[in-house]
């Protein structure tokens, strides 16, 4: 086995992106609404969702079958005292258990719409709702399309102020991997999305991007914008990450990435060849990224296959996105 490319970056800025965040219920969304926040729970979905969008991204509300305004992501503040902030009523699981909502973005409106789902423009959001059987998670990463044609609808919001100045006491937030002993929304478990989240933010820079080509040989990449989309469902099943042209001409290059948080098997390899065809007949290939890889794994020569560890640092201990972004360390694995 001979490893002979690595790359390891740092925390640097990359376009904006575009979520779609789901509501669970009416009330939820007129309070989001009235006071230009989003909201989550302190579970690991929650703490997930907060570590994948970002300040200076740009967020919609879903609820039923229609998209809500368009906001700019002014702030991100883990709270320490939810269960004694408003808006949002605690959220009462069926099974037993509370849930608050410590996880908040503060939200700048842009425009002000609601339209149905069911319009071409959001033929994207649309296709991953449809195909993973309505609102499983609390998010949803639209393309930058998308974003442009949102851009247009309803009417631009200039005259809206919005006021939630409430008394909160803010925490830094953590993921460690270790069984038990976490205490959301300061320290959470570090589950396979996370590290989706840092590969992302990796590729979202010009230099990690080149890096990344570098590293795969899938040149095609660097040849034009290129945008990096979390969790694209498809009918062969939930890609973790699509690398695609932003503004596609004559074209649009497609690279799936299947990330295995621990150790990658044939089925992972499976998985990623019907990714593969189901993106034909313009996917050059594909990425097959894990921790741990098998001694006698075997990839065909359009599959790069990535070893990803963690350099410098003790996950056993909680670490916070960018201490985790910069130890991240890509290995090209040849067979």
């Amino acid at each position: 086995m001979d490893s002979p490319q690595t790359s390891n970056g740092g925390d640097v800025d990359g376009p904006p992106s575009y979520f779609f965040v789901a509501v669970s219920t009416k009330q939820n969304l007129d309070l989001c609404r009235e006071y230009g926040l989003a909201g989550f729970p302190g579970s690991q979905n929650g703490a997930w969702t907060f570590a994948d969008i970002e300040v200076g991204d740009y967020v919609s509300f879903v609820y039923g079958a229609n998209a809500y305004d368009l906001y700019e992501v002014g702030d991100k503040r883990a709270v320490l005292n939810a269960e004694d902030l408003p808006p949002w009523p605690p959220l009462e699981l069926t099974r037993g258990g509370t849930y608050h909502f410590p996880f908040r973005l503060d939200l700048q409106p842009k425009r002000t719409l609601e339209e149905n789902l069911v319009r071409s423009e959001f033929r994207y959001i649309a296709e991953n709702l449809l195909l993973r059987g309505g609102y499983s998670r609390s998010h949803f990463q639209a393309d930058k399309t998308t974003l442009q044609q949102v851009s247009q609808m309803g009417r631009i919001e200039t005259t809206r102020e919005i006021s939630a100045d409430w008394s909160s006491e803010e925490g830094t937030t953590h993921w460690v991997r270790r069984r038990g002993d976490f205490h959301p929304p300061e320290v959470n478990k570090f589950i396979e999305e996370i590290l989706h989240v840092l590969l992302r933010r990796r590729l979202s820079t010009q230099t990690g991007l080149a890096e990344f080509a570098q590293l795969t040989g899938f040149s095609e990449v660097q040849d034009q914008e290129m945008e990096v989309l979390g969790e694209r469902a498809l009918p062969e099943g939930h890609l973790d990450i699509l690398l695609k042209d932003s503004e596609p001409v004559g074209r649009s290059v497609r690279l799936p990435i299947e990330v295995k948080l621990n150790r990658c098997d044939d089925d992972d390899l499976q998985q990623l060849r019907n990714y593969m065809t189901q993106l034909q007949p313009e996917c050059p290939g594909g990425v097959l990224l894990a921790e741990t890889i098998p001694r006698d794994f075997d990839v065909p020569d359009d599959v790069a296959l990535l070893r990803a560890t963690f350099s410098g640092v003790d996950m056993g201990e909680p670490r916070t996105i960018p201490e985790m972004e910069k130890a991240l360390t890509l290995e090209r694995v040849e067979r």
